[in-house]
């Protein structure tokens, strides 16, 4: 919902009213002097997960369900238990909703690694780049590419091959 699927959404929907812009001529519609606003979608973008997140939460707590954030681990006792930042949790059901974070190497491991962000910085951008190079071929990869370059970035798509083609 935060860094993924939601916003992703958001952005690809800005890119296809982008299209849609881009093709108003050929439908007979007169829009000079459209401009698109980085900074306006960031911000309404952000607004709507944040919305989603209170929600969600809101719903949980309805449902009577306790929310623990931290780093917990299970322990050896009878019954189901985690331990959460020193503090024991027993419950007949317990979800670990672990979330993720990318591996992302150093400059000694690849000179110049720290030049580059994971889809998750995307989310950040301040602003639209003016070009970027995106590396992958999964589909988040051709996704956020596909947007950058509709929106007016000019965009390259770096897929690494074992031989030439």
């Amino acid at each position: 919902v935060n860094v993924g699927c939601v916003p992703k959404k958001v952005m690809w929907n800005t890119a296809v009213h982008a299209e849609f812009v881009h093709d108003h001529a050929d439908y007979g519609f007169e829009t000079p002097g459209v401009k698109f606003n980085w900074r306006t979608i960031k911000e309404k973008r952000d607004a709507y997960v944040r919305r989603l997140n209170d929600i969600y939460e809101n719903n949980v707590k309805k449902a009577h369900i306790d929310i623990i954030r931290g780093y917990g681990k299970f322990t050896a006792d009878p019954e189901p238990t985690i331990e959460v930042d020193g503090k024991k949790y027993t419950a007949p059901h317990i979800l670990i909703a672990t979330g993720g974070r990318p591996a992302v190497p150093s400059d000694s491991e690849i000179p110049g690694a720290s030049l580059g962000m994971t889809s998750d910085g995307f989310f950040e951008l301040e602003e639209l780049p003016r070009r970027s190079v995106i590396v992958g071929a999964g589909y988040i990869a051709v996704e956020i590419v596909g947007i950058l370059s509709t929106l007016g970035s000019k965009s390259s798509l770096l897929i690494r091959h074992d031989e030439v083609v």
